[in-house]
């Protein structure tokens, strides 16, 4: 469904009725959507983004910081599961979009293995509530909106071609398809075939969920990572796999096998929530470090959500003419503010996440969906166990199926067009290849930009676009630069 405006000199079709105060507020009849497929994508999104509840916790709980302090892995599961699930509800009702948003992937590292152990974690949750404050007034100001519009149409495409292909490994890789090999850049598991049962689990139910998504059936993507899941379930019973930090051909992450009654419920540990400090990483770490420290926070941050949002308002055919979400400015808001909710909650950035494509997969097209993964979330913090019942290779089934949909975006590019093609074919394949939205991104405009340059096109590339040009040098050349400093 295209939110562009009718062609001048047509009258424009009547708008559907809303059914009542609910449906006009969230626009789903307006957006082609039913509560029935809002609530499927909020449960797909949950169930493909759930892991970070126990992900999240291993990457800080497993760092120490300038003191030698590490984090109570409890604590961190409990405040991440309560940031991410009202974040998440804050997009669903100010955004009115569905993104969801938790600690985000790769900053968490950063925190808890580079900036963690050159201070305390209350500093360095201190240095994300400044990036995320940072990030909140580029948004208020305009300016972090008017650049997502400087960006071409078809560039914005290709970085939401880019996305899918990354998700579409991530998938992979997270099941353990594929894998860093010796010689070669990745190979198929360690041995080159389907060695292991949670492999063969893995393959299974993408067969599966890719005959249930030919076929159109509804909740396809949901359908396929529940009933994978019950297979795991099932071989964990028979053939007592274990855990893949155990054994090599173990689970990834979790191993599925239902709790115990009396291991379902028990109170959150909130500990963490207020652990911040902004003014003493300053001193104790130096000013040059805590620099580039937020200057990268603040970049991955600012250009992983922009392509996030085009992603999956590409996939659910949200975008007007411009490539552009419907309020654009609202979702940008929320996805700021969670960053600094983040630092406060003591659990890293919030940011949104690529996941929220599986949602719009299922039929999700509004902040409805938000309300179901939220309130899941919630409920994650007194459930914990029940979130780590899916295993990676259940839920990497629906990643790599929104992939393939993601994909479909390809055919709108010019690539006759060397000056718009060669860019986004380095978009695409960067984010893949190098594991990061950011850098997919930030090679995309830089190419473009010296394409133009170098064929005299300067009035092609707007002003704004210059800068972020010049912006992502900076940034591709930290390391150089930090040196000079050192």
């Amino acid at each position: 469904m295209s939110l562009a405006p009718p062609e001048a000199g047509t009258d424009a079709p009547e708008a559907p009725t809303p059914k009542n105060s609910f449906d006009r507020f969230f626009e789903i009849t307006k957006r082609g959507s039913t509560m029935s497929r809002e609530v499927r994508g909020g449960l797909a999104t949950f169930f493909t983004m759930a892991y970070i509840v126990v992900l999240n916790p291993l990457i800080l709980g497993s760092g120490v910081d300038g003191d030698g302090v590490s984090l109570s892995i409890p604590a961190i599961a409990a405040a991440t599961a309560l940031i991410a699930g009202l974040m998440t509800i804050l997009m669903g009702v100010v955004g009115r979009f569905p993104l969801a948003l938790a600690a985000g992937l790769g900053v968490n590292a950063m925190v808890a293995y580079e900036i963690a152990p050159n201070m305390t974690w209350a500093d360095a949750m201190g240095l994300i509530v400044i990036e995320g404050v940072l990030i909140t007034i580029l948004v208020l100001t305009g300016l972090r909106t008017a650049v997502f519009k400087s960006v071409p149409t078809q560039l914005k495409t290709a970085i939401g071609v880019g996305i899918g292909l990354f998700l579409a490994l991530i998938g992979l890789a997270d099941a353990g398809f594929v894998k860093a090999g010796a010689g070669t850049v990745t190979t198929l598991s360690d041995t080159g075939s389907i060695a292991t049962w949670p492999l063969l689990v893995f393959v299974l139910g993408l067969i599966l969920t890719v005959i249930l998504v030919a076929r159109k059936v509804k909740g396809a993507i949901l359908i396929g990572i529940f009933s994978t899941t019950v297979l795991a379930i099932i071989v964990e019973a028979i053939a007592k796999v274990g855990s893949g930090a155990e054994n090599p051909g173990g689970w990834a992450l979790n191993v599925p096998k239902l709790p115990a009654l009396g291991e379902v419920v028990g109170m959150p540990d909130l500990s963490l929530l207020g652990n911040f400090n902004v003014l003493n990483s300053w001193s104790r770490a130096g000013w040059l470090v805590v620099l580039m420290f937020v200057f990268t926070l603040l970049i991955t941050d600012f250009f992983d959500t922009m392509g996030t949002m085009v992603a999956v308002g590409q996939e659910g055919g949200m975008l007007d003419e411009n490539g552009t979400p419907p309020r654009s400015k609202e979702i940008l808001l929320v996805d700021s503010i969670a960053a600094a909710a983040g630092g406060m909650g003591g659990v890293s950035s919030n940011t949104s996440f690529i996941e929220s494509a599986a949602g719009v997969g299922e039929g999700a097209r509004t902040g409805v969906a938000n309300l179901v993964t939220g309130f899941l979330f919630l409920l994650a913090m007194f459930l914990a166990p029940l979130t780590a019942i899916v295993p990676f290779e259940a839920a990497s089934t629906a990643l790599v199926v929104v992939g393939f949909l993601m994909m479909l975006g390809v055919k709108s590019i010019d690539w006759d067009d060397y000056e718009i093609g060669i860019p986004a074919f380095l978009t695409i394949i960067i984010m893949p290849f190098t594991y990061s939205i950011s850098n997919g991104i930030g090679v995309g405009i830089i190419s473009y930009v010296a394409i133009k340059m170098a064929k005299g096109k300067f009035k092609d590339v707007h002003a704004l676009l210059y800068g972020v040009a010049v912006l992502f040098c900076l940034y591709f050349a930290r390391g150089p630069i930090e040196s000079l400093f050192s």
